[in-house]
């Protein structure tokens, strides 16, 4: 079933037992840094959903994966859907762009050809059982729209959405980056301590 399957990659992930359970405030990637945000209601409403869309089209949960299936739900327009929505895409999109840029074209490319799971009628229906599994809803949403608008005017979409995430990426990490150097150096870290990038495993 498909909540059963919500359930095991929640738990998989580390993320709890209950489906769509999270804390107040979420870490989101920003370049090499986890920076906390409020986990906003539009988040919260929408979260069951994009984890489907993880299963669905099997990006991972790491920085890359989080770009990829935010370059992906952009492409089926979820700036539509919710420009919130959109907009937390772009923070995600942004560290995937300095980190994979041709995987996040690709997933973006690939949302152009599929359909999100965000419509009101769309999620009251997953929510009442009409789909069994993420097989079942593979088969209606992912790879199954005809692209109707020229590749190039889709390059020029995921051109300018790129260029927004950068910027959101310089607004959140900058200051990010000072409050994380000045918290290194109040606990007593060196310059180059504090400076140093940290080494992470979850760029998948």
């Amino acid at each position: 079933m498909l909540k059963n399957e919500l359930a095991a990659f929640y738990q998989r992930y580390g993320f709890g037992d209950v489906v769509g359970s999270r804390p107040r405030t979420v870490p989101v990637y920003t370049g090499c840094l986890l920076v906390p945000l409020p986990n906003i209601e539009t988040r919260r409403k929408y979260l069951k959903y994009h984890d489907l869309h993880h299963l669905m089209t099997r990006y991972s949960v790491g920085r890359i994966g989080e770009g990829e299936v935010s370059a992906w739900e952009l492409g089926t327009g979820s700036m539509f859907a919710s420009p919130m929505l959109g907009l937390m895409n772009l923070i995600a999109l942004s560290t995937g762009l300095f980190l994979e840029p041709g995987r996040m074209w690709q997933a973006f490319r690939r949302g152009c050809r599929s359909k999100n799971l965000y419509s009101a009628n769309v999620r009251k229906a997953i929510d009442g059982g009409r789909w069994a599994d993420v097989e079942a809803l593979k088969a209606d949403f992912l790879d199954t729209r005809r692209l109707w608008i020229p590749l190039s005017l889709r390059a020029l979409e995921f051109a300018l959405y790129s260029a927004a995430a950068v910027l959101i990426h310089v607004a959140i990490a900058i200051p990010a980056v000072i409050a994380r150097f000045a918290t290194d150096i109040t606990l007593g870290y060196s310059f180059v301590e504090a400076v140093k990038p940290r080494k992470r495993a979850d760029l998948f």
